[in-house]
């Protein structure tokens, strides 16, 4: 992959319309994003093993009431942690969809005849709720397609990647919603201590498909650079 300062070629077809627009810088800023996200997801889990070793030893020690600082610190630590990770989640979901709409753009220029969606809706599609579980990914497919050498074979490159990725996020998004919903709810120190657990599987799995992320982006944004270098696609007969 080329630096983020690499401008894309020279627009094609050479008619009015969109014309492509480099995802590059996009792209980096994105990995970037979700790396922090991944660093935040560590922390929760170094906060998550803090509070279950805590609790453990209480219990080893038949404690009931134990230390109040500790306590505190260690409840601390966990909702510092779930602080940062939402601040990346947030910086990393506003330049993700950014990034989206830019791919969905370009894919106007290389195959706008098997978009199924308007460019608009690689917007939209995240703030309905419920449907924003598979409509995106709908839109991916079609992206996909429009960056392959031959956009009209039956199935796109990377695929499998993209269906690994979107199960991974819709799976950690709704784990994540149960583990910190239980967290909050829990009050005695086993439901707390069992929870703790819950929170850092959830930060397991958010870290996988953190991981998938980037490969998929990664892989889209090279795929339609490659096909800009390479010009149009000869007509088939």
């Amino acid at each position: 992959m080329t630096h983020a300062s690499t401008p894309m070629p020279v627009p094609y077809p050479a008619v009015p319309g969109p014309v492509l627009r480099s995802p590059i810088g996009l792209a980096h800023a994105v990995t970037a994003l979700l790396a922090v996200v991944i660093v935040a997801d560590l922390l929760i889990i170094a906060a998550s093993l803090n509070m279950r070793s805590l609790l453990d030893d209480a219990a080893a020690g038949g404690v009931v009431d134990f230390d109040g600082g500790e306590a505190s610190r260690a409840d601390q630590a966990m909702a510092g942690a779930a602080l940062l990770y939402g601040a990346a989640l947030l910086a990393t979901a506003v330049v993700f969809v950014i990034w989206f709409h830019r791919v969905r753009h370009n894919a106007e220029v290389f195959a706008p005849e098997i978009q199924r969606r308007t460019p608009g809706w690689a917007i939209a599609c995240w703030f309905i709720p419920i449907a924003n579980l598979w409509i995106p990914r709908g839109i991916a497919v079609d992206v996909l397609r429009a960056g392959d050498r031959w956009p009209h074979s039956a199935a796109p490159r990377h695929r499998g990647l993209l269906n690994a990725w979107w199960g991974a996020w819709v799976w950690a998004t709704v784990f994540d919603r149960y583990a910190s919903r239980t967290y909050d709810d829990a009050q005695d120190v086993d439901a707390i201590h069992d929870a703790a657990g819950l929170v850092m599987a959830g930060a397991g799995f958010d870290i996988l498909a953190a991981v998938l992320a980037i490969l998929f982006v990664r892989r889209l944004t090279a795929a339609q650079h490659a096909k800009a270098l390479a010009g149009p696609t000869p007509p088939t007969h």
